[in-house]
């Protein structure tokens, strides 16, 4: 446990604001609630820094996301992506602007955590939560929460923040209900710098042989970050898509440092964000964009807002103005990553059934790259480009007809750069 652990005199303290989960989402929570100048304790039960299976691309909008004065702890800075089609058809983009950077997790995670704490919240690790409780002998009133700890310790709070992962605790007491489930494998291979030279600045993007399938890899210093994602239920077939991936590469006789897994959930529609003062983001809420399986971003922003929205439950006197700012909340959220989320959803449909098209798209048709740029930059999003362009609805909405069309043959070609 570390030192920043609360003692016994601290067990009837009521938090304003109790954090579960200190990844990327927890820790935007925690830090929009105490920049608040509200009480906040951040719980986690691993000891910090530590590992999470994720690429780790940091896009536009999760930059803009970050705290004030945030320095990204950078492994890469992205300029060029080779795209592939089932490891043919290759072809690399460039871009004199950077598109997005590569961190490892542990450190991101942990300088996030940090400004958290600078902000005025309070870090335990080592815990692990077992439930929460909105009634019963452990709430001495019906403004206060009490996160009951494995043990059987009882953290009381104004308000809740479930940020616990994609296997959360706090999600299955909201009643999250999830619409689509991947499975992602993962592994961390140091190479030698000549090898390491030629991924400086590119990755790679590898449509893959099954429905909604890709691979990736992701330059670190001497490390590729090498992945796949396929739908759960594919376990073997992804696990081969990853042997075959890393073989075709020439990166088989390379030992991984690490090899991971994890399932990404993606919440339904209709999926509550909240019961009564707890609320849920990042991946507990099933927030992620349903087509790449993109999450930090979605992390950062629905923490930040999630922080904000538990201050205000905080405050709130009653069971009428608690559900008042839950709702609100939830609309905050809809409005802007529910948006992207209906586009992520739409594009993974036609991606399950053409792939080959969308390559042809994204690799020889120009606006398709600039548009891909554009998201990865930050300087647009999927929901923007549909709202604000005709011919992106109208594009989408052709990949999206069940017809079975043809996808264009694509030749192998020398990079270009926009």
């Amino acid at each position: 446990m570390s030192s920043e652990n609360s003692s016994a005199d601290d067990e009837q303290r009521v938090w304003d604001v109790v954090v579960v989960g200190a990844g990327p989402a927890g820790a935007s929570a925690a830090y929009a609630a105490a920049v608040a100048g509200r009480s906040v304790l951040l719980l986690e039960k691993a000891e910090l820094p530590r590992y999470k299976t994720c690429g780790g691309g940091i896009i536009g909008p999760s930059r803009d996301a970050l705290p004030p004065g945030f320095e990204l702890p950078l492994q890469d800075r992205v300029h060029a992506v080779t795209f592939s089609l089932d490891g043919k058809f290759t072809r690399t983009r460039r871009s004199k602007q950077m598109l997005f950077g590569l961190i490892n997790r542990p450190e991101f995670d942990q300088q996030l955590v940090e400004h958290a704490q600078k902000a005025g919240a309070e870090l335990r690790t080592g815990v692990t939560v077992s439930r929460v409780e909105q009634h019963g002998s452990a709430v001495p009133d019906r403004r206060t929460v009490a996160v009951v700890l494995q043990g059987g310790e009882a953290v009381l709070a104004r308000a809740v923040v479930g940020a616990d992962g994609s296997a959360s605790r706090i999600g299955a007491h909201v009643g999250v209900k999830l619409d689509q489930v991947d499975l992602g494998l993962e592994a961390e291979i140091p190479v030698p710098e000549t090898v390491a030279e030629d991924w400086q600045g590119r990755v790679l993007i590898d449509w893959g042989p099954m429905p909604g399938s890709y691979g990736w890899v992701f330059p670190k210093g001497n490390t590729l970050t090498v992945g796949v994602i396929s739908a759960r239920g594919e376990g073997a077939a992804t696990k081969r898509y990853l042997e075959d991936f890393i073989a075709r590469l020439g990166l088989a006789g390379f030992e991984p440092s690490i090899s991971s897994g994890h399932l990404t959930r993606c919440r339904a529609d209709d999926s509550p964000l909240s019961r009564g003062r707890v609320l849920v983001c990042g991946d507990a809420a099933g927030l992620l964009e349903p087509w790449t399986r993109e999450g930090i971003s979605f992390a950062l922003r629905s923490g930040r807002l999630a922080g904000e929205w538990a201050v205000r439950i905080a405050e709130a006197h009653d069971a009428v103005d608690t559900r008042r700012q839950a709702l609100n909340y939830a609309f905050a959220i809809k409005a802007g990553l529910g948006v992207e989320m209906a586009v992520g959803k739409s594009m993974l449909a036609a991606f399950e059934r053409r792939p080959g098209m969308l390559h042809a798209a994204i690799t020889s048709f120009r606006p398709a790259w600039r548009a891909f740029a554009g998201i990865t930059r930050g300087s647009t999003t999927l929901g923007e480009l549909v709202r604000s362009h005709p011919m992106a609805g109208r594009a989408l909405s052709a990949l999206d007809r069940r017809s079975a069309v043809a996808a264009p043959t694509v030749a192998e070609s020398t990079p270009t750069t926009e």
